[in-house]
């Protein structure tokens, strides 16, 4: 198959972020696919531009590992207002230009919910090739937003919900990250074999080569933190834990990353020296990061929303480090309680929260590492990216059908 990934804000290693596509298309090459990502080169974080283009041109198209990266240039913005917004509409128009970059035509394109805009690009674009259309689910819309706080009835909201059903009916086949999304997908008069939960998932090979980062202080207790800090990550009550835990001076936090809540974290631990905060670093090197830390910490807002469930690129990362994790969450049967790879606490309980760190660092070192080889026999057995590849390329073979058929 020659497969085109469409995916707003997709990733290289070489920058700070999720790889998923770029992961599942090497997997893909090795199995004999064409692979084709098209994203824009706006960094969605950072607010920065990640490619230089020639003189008048909007598009670019490079090769990468063996993988078609086309970058399209879009508008620049911060924060999470109306610009953002409009460099979401601005990479959707944008898409309908691919054309133009002598690239053989498709036989099927996905489009990924990094927003909903993106989604039917990809499906005038599949409409125009003539080719089957699948939509990958990341996150619910609008439902996050609702879930967020947002009013049902806002402009944007209702555009959303007016939307996302009839992507569901026009898609050939639907991606779910979330397991439990077709409770949400199923409502719409979906029917349940055009579903497919197919998982994030982790590139093994880059943590077993063991090399250092240098990046934390061997001679304490590293409980790392690695990611976006942003509303949906909840760490207000990490830094709280911090102030109860600073009599112990072996143990030091660290949280790796940017977003939007983050010069208000650092806010409030501007008295705290027990814990640090580093700038994001490249894909490539979170492997090394990782393997320095004594264990991790994961948390999420106790919101709706996770009824889905979830699936977070930093938690099956964690794992493959086979270190202990501390996950403040109320999601219900999630990796870390099923695998028995750390402690799970209440979510917005600092109290709790440091009562498992303590837990962990009083344990035997053999204790550490009993949690830690069980994250990483699960990662492996479950969400390994050839594991996850196979489960996406049925998914793709399964909508080529339903077209045909169709």
């Amino acid at each position: 198959m020659n497969i085109w990934l469409i995916n707003h804000y997709a990733l290289t290693p070489q920058h700070s972020g999720g790889t998923r596509h770029y992961d599942l298309a090497k997997e893909l090459i090795k199995k004999g696919h064409r692979v084709t990502i098209v994203a824009a080169s706006f960094h969605y974080v950072s607010n920065q531009e990640m490619k230089q283009y020639p003189e008048g041109k909007k598009m670019l198209l490079e090769t990468i590992d063996g993988i078609n990266f086309i970058w399209i240039k879009t508008r620049p913005y911060k924060g999470n207002g109306i610009g953002r917004v409009l460099n979401m509409l601005d990479f959707t128009k944008k898409l309908h230009n691919i054309s133009t970059m002598s690239l053989t035509p498709p036989e099927i394109i996905v489009g990924s919910s990094v927003h909903l805009f993106a989604v039917y690009g990809a499906y005038r674009l599949a409409q125009k090739y003539k080719v089957p259309f699948v939509m990958e689910v990341r996150d619910i819309w609008p439902q996050t937003l609702i879930d967020l706080g947002v009013s049902k009835y806002h402009p944007f909201v209702l555009l959303l919900g007016w939307l996302e059903p009839f992507l569901y009916r026009k898609a050939d086949a639907i991606i779910t990250l979330l397991p439990k999304a077709d409770q949400h997908i199923k409502k719409f008069a979906i029917e349940a074999q055009k579903i497919h939960w197919i998982s994030n998932g982790v590139d093994l090979t880059p943590f077993e080569k063991g090399f250092p980062s240098h990046h934390l202080n061997p001679s304490k207790f590293n409980l790392l933190y690695t990611g976006t800090l942003g509303l949906a990550n909840n760490l207000e009550p990490l830094i709280e834990a911090a102030r109860y835990l600073k009599e112990i001076h072996q143990i030091h936090i660290t949280l790796v990353g940017s977003g939007p809540k983050l010069e208000t974290l650092k806010q409030q631990a501007a008295d705290l020296d027990n814990i640090t905060f580093l700038p994001p670093v490249p894909k490539t090197e979170i492997p090394a990061l990782l393997l320095e830390a004594d264990a991790f910490f994961l948390a999420l807002k106790d919101i709706p929303l996770y009824r889905f469930g979830m699936s977070m690129n930093k938690l099956f990362d964690y794992m493959a480090a086979a270190k202990p994790i501390v996950f403040a969450t109320n999601i219900e049967e999630n990796p870390v309680e099923i695998a028995q790879a750390g402690i799970q606490t209440l979510p917005d309980d600092a109290n709790d929260i440091v009562k498992a760190i303590r837990t962990l660092y009083n344990a035997t070192k053999e204790t550490q590492k009993t949690m830690g080889d069980n994250g990483l026999r699960y990662v492996s057995q479950h969400f390994s990216i050839p594991v996850i590849a196979t489960q996406f390329e049925s998914a793709l073979i399964k909508a080529q059908l339903h077209y045909e058929q169709n």
